[in-house]
């Protein structure tokens, strides 16, 4: 019989009222019995706190509003599981997640970070939110035995290696907080792994707009970080190879319209047909998965949205993620 570690789900909340809930309940109806929830309110101003006490986790308040990483630093420091396993305030677990995670800790040793990733089947329904679900998915699982780094969305890790850590930064940039805290394990000796049957059904509630500029912030900070990090060309999970050349491709795309517009020359029509076809090719892998996940016309669309206003919004985060970082001379906290 397979050894139940006692695991710690760590939730930090904001002003997640729409979603806590079904977070919790997710959580606590889970086959698995050998956890704890604690979540840590980070100063919210809604009613999401009177959602949280109806269920049997562990709440820490904290007086004021300090951000993400000194929230979740706050639960893993006050949990009691021999593993922490990180997830957010809009992420569900599946009914079968925690075993699969107790299954994977089991055989590994605990110099290791293991990572989840998302189901390619989100809570919400809709076209966007389908294509943020597959799109991560798809990018954080290319590689399981070497991934970049582990998005705290779904992040394991022995609760004794965490506090010897140091936890995540707390004086950072958001968004990216578990990209540098993954780096600096990976300095310190720890090994990451992404284990792609470790899946939270995420909340996304996106459309075009929200869509896009989910796309611009947190393109706007990795540029920011990655410049800061000397490997803005890395093959880094969603900051992937493959991004990078469509929306070098959608740039390339635009110039060569307008020249065309301007000159009426043939060649640059058939330049931007050469460069389309090359980006399909390259991101070919994507395209099936988008196929695989939604069928044919799904595929279609998702594809034209990859790799033009979605790759159209990465390059105007990433232009502003330059602009700001020269701006702050280097400095990205």
């Amino acid at each position: 019989m397979e050894f139940e570690r006692f695991i710690s789900v760590v939730i930090p909340n904001l002003n997640s009222a729409s979603t806590i809930g079904k977070v919790l309940e997710a959580a606590f109806a889970s086959g698995y019995r050998n956890f704890e929830v604690v979540v840590v309110d980070d100063g919210s101003d809604d009613n999401s706190i009177e959602i949280i006490k109806k269920y049997p986790c562990r709440l820490i308040e904290l007086n004021e509003h300090h951000g993400t990483s000194k929230a979740r630093n706050t639960g893993a420091f006050n949990s009691k599981g021999d593993y922490v396993f990180f997830i957010d305030a809009d992420c569900l677990l599946k009914e079968d997640t925690l075993s699969t995670v107790n299954r994977t800790i089991n055989s590994l040793d605990d110099n290791v970070v293991i990572g989840g990733t998302y189901s390619c089947e989100p809570y919400d329904r809709g076209f966007f939110n389908k294509f943020q679900a597959v799109f991560v998915n798809y990018f954080e699982t290319r590689w399981p035995d070497r991934p970049d780094y582990i998005a705290a969305h779904a992040m394991i890790i022995n609760r004794e290696a965490f506090i010897k850590s140091g936890g995540f930064p707390e004086r950072f940039m958001p968004i990216i907080e578990d990209v540098e805290f993954s780096h600096r394990l990976k300095r310190e000796g720890y090994r990451l792994i992404m284990n792609p049957e470790i899946e939270v059904r995420h909340i996304f509630n996106f459309n075009l707009l929200k869509s896009m500029k989910n796309a611009i912030r947190k393109t706007m900070y990795w540029s920011m970080y990655s410049l800061r990090n000397r490997d803005a060309l890395k093959d880094s999970g969603t900051a992937s190879t493959e991004l990078k050349v469509s929306v070098t491709v959608i740039f390339l795309t635009l110039m060569l319209f307008l020249l065309w517009l301007f000159i009426h020359k043939p060649p640059f029509l058939y330049t931007i047909i050469i460069l389309q076809l090359l980006n399909i090719s390259i991101n070919a892998g994507l395209f099936r998965a988008f196929y695989r996940s939604g069928g044919l016309k799904f595929c279609l669309l998702a594809s034209l949205y990859y790799i033009t206003l979605y790759s159209l919004s990465v390059g105007i985060g990433s232009i502003m993620g330059v602009i700001r970082y020269l701006l702050k001379m280097g400095r990205i906290y």
